[in-house]
């Protein structure tokens, strides 16, 4: 698709949040040969994790980050125009986790409210439309809601996946800086592959297979080798075409976000991208692979440098299920709240 850009819309807050819920790969499994184990950690860079129990759901992490940024920015509920729910782990098929999200929050009847059914690509993706209904005269304030609970659908016999994920929610205040003018474009490139929606795939629970006969089929499958291909092929092609179609280099990025999906994986890609270290902040060994909430969960959590006075120009970049993928190139302002919570799995 050709690169959309939009003007006029800021980030005010991030704020990420974990289930205090920790496990140590290495320490805690035992499913798996223990030196079986230390090759996949030191493979993708997983040694830890925040695992959600059964009373977490991506809402509660998402709901609480969400408070937080309304508190640190002394947002009434009253105040905020639109609540963008981005999730594949949902509390019900229906209704939506927004709606939930919306009677928690005690925002306004006048208030939209809406899922959007995407993964690792849900970041670009939910920060494209949050700023483009900020384009026009009757949107203001924009909560964009992003959390995922995938540990909840791995089966922790399975050596593709057991050892990956982690779980994370994230809120994003967005607000129109109410001109045109000035240094605040964004830029967005999104992309689409149904052919290879197999690849990442719960293909027992919905409508299509409602109550399977083979348990199995209700936690998630990958095929690893696949996915591998299909980020290599298409992450380097967005990262050129995001930068050409803005006009800049990647010398003026100052980070680059990826979904956190497999340490060696983005190792691979900044060196095919020949990107610095230092530009490439990675999360996963402390929170594992928590899907698209990663993105936020790494721009809040990933030792950015923040000069006083001076805007960070961040290119963030989701892949993954569908296939999807996406990238949106953003300022982060220097007065931009960021907070990590860490929520407790008695409550």
């Amino acid at each position: 698709m050709p690169l959309t850009k939009t003007r006029s819309a800021v980030i005010k807050a991030i704020t990420s949040c974990v289930p205090s819920k920790y496990f140590d790969n290495v320490k805690d499994t035992t499913e798996f040969d223990i030196e079986e184990v230390k090759k996949v950690v030191r493979m993708a860079g997983v040694e830890k994790r925040h695992i959600a129990d059964d009373s977490i759901c991506s809402s509660d992490l998402c709901i609480s980050s969400a408070k937080d940024v309304m508190r640190s920015l002394d947002w009434s509920p009253e105040s905020i125009d639109a609540l963008i729910f981005v999730t594949q782990s949902p509390d019900y098929f229906l209704p939506s986790t927004a709606c939930l999200a919306h009677r928690d929050l005690g925002l306004s009847a006048n208030c939209a409210a809406f899922d959007v059914g995407l993964g690792c690509s849900g970041y670009p993706y939910g920060l494209w439309l949050a700023s483009m209904m900020l384009q026009g005269p009757g949107f203001k304030r924009v909560l964009l809601l992003h959390g995922e609970t995938p540990t909840r659908f791995a089966n922790s016999s399975d050596r593709a996946v057991a050892l990956l994920f982690g779980d994370g929610g994230s809120a994003t205040a967005i607000e129109t800086s109410g001109t045109n003018e000035g240094n605040n474009d964004w830029f967005f490139s999104v992309h689409t592959d149904g052919t290879g929606y197999a690849d990442l795939i719960i293909e027992g629970g919905g409508f299509r297979d409602r109550f399977p006969a083979d348990k199995k089929s209700c936690f998630v499958h990958m095929n690893g080798a696949n996915i591998f291909n299909f980020t290599i092929k298409r992450v380097p092609s967005l990262v050129e075409e995001t930068l050409e179609g803005a006009g800049i280099s990647k010398n003026e990025i100052d980070y680059f976000i990826f979904h956190q999906s497999n340490r060696f994986i983005m190792s691979h890609l900044a060196k095919k991208m020949d990107l610095p270290k230092e530009k490439l902040p990675m999360t996963i060994g402390e929170f594992g692979s928590a899907g698209g909430p990663s993105v936020p969960l790494t721009v809040v959590n990933g030792g950015l440098s923040r000069p006083t006075g001076k805007a960070l120009k961040l290119l963030l970049l989701g892949y993954g299920v569908g296939l999807s993928w996406g990238s949106a190139l953003v300022d982060l302002s220097p007065e931009a709240v960021l907070n990590h919570l860490v929520l407790d799995t008695d409550n």
